[in-house]
C-alpha cells in the first residue's frame, strides 16, 4: 500500500526525490543547451564533423516541427508544441510529487523528461533562424546523426531528444517494477 498512499509533505524521502529530480534536470538541461550552443556556433557554418564516417556524424539541422519534422510547415505548430510541453512537464511534476515508492529510477526518469522537454522548449521559444523563402522561423537545433544502414540516416536529433527517450524508457521500467511490487 506504500505506493498508493501519498507520503506526508514533510518526509525527507520526498525532499530527497525532488532534489534528485532537480539535479538531473539541471545537469541534463545544461548539457543540452551547451551542446546546442556549440552546434549553433560551430556546425552551422562548417561542414559536418564525421566522427565515424557513415555511422556517426555531427551535422547542423534546424527543425521547425517536432520529431521527424512533423508539422514543420505549419506556422501554428510551434504554439501547439509549447502547450503540449507545458502540460507534459506539469503532469510529470505531479507524478513526482505523488510518487512514494523507494529508489531513484522513477525520479531520475522524471528529471530526464523535464530536462529534455525544457531544452527543446527553450529552442522553440527563443531560437530563430532565417529560412530561405520562409522568413524567420522558430525551431530546435538538431545535430546528432546516426546511420542505421549504409547511406540511410536517422533524422538528426539532439541531447534533449536523448534525455526524453531515456527518461521514457526508465519511467516505463520504473512504473512496471512498482506495479509488480504492489500487493495483489
Amino acid at each position: 500500500m506504500r505506493g498508493l498512499m501519498p507520503a506526508p509533505a514533510s518526509t525527507p524521502t520526498r525532499a530527497r526525490r525532488l532534489f534528485a529530480i532537480a539535479a538531473v534536470v539541471v545537469i541534463g538541461l545544461a548539457c543540452d543547451l551547451a551542446s546546442k550552443a556549440w552546434a549553433w556556433e560551430v556546425l552551422r557554418r562548417h561542414p559536418p564533423k564525421r566522427i565515424i564516417r557513415g555511422v556517426f556524424h555531427f551535422e547542423f539541422a534546424f527543425n521547425t516541427g517536432s520529431a521527424f519534422g512533423f508539422l514543420r510547415d505549419a506556422a501554428w505548430s510551434r504554439w501547439v508544441f509549447v502547450a503540449i510541453t507545458l502540460v507534459a512537464v506539469a503532469y510529470v511534476l505531479r507524478v513526482a510529487w505523488r510518487w512514494t515508492h523507494g529508489g531513484l529510477l522513477v525520479p531520475t526518469a522524471i528529471g530526464l523528461l523535464i530536462g529534455g522537454a525544457l531544452g527543446n522548449l527553450h529552442d522553440r521559444l527563443f531560437r530563430t533562424m532565417s529560412i530561405f523563402g520562409e522568413g524567420v522561423r522558430h525551431g530546435v537545433v538538431d545535430f546528432i546523426v546516426f546511420f542505421y544502414w549504409p547511406k540511410h540516416r536517422w533524422p538528426a536529433f539532439n541531447v534533449a531528444d536523448v534525455l526524453l527517450l531515456a527518461g521514457m524508457v526508465m519511467l516505463v521500467v520504473g512504473l512496471w517494477r512498482a506495479r509488480r511490487a504492489e500487493p495483489q
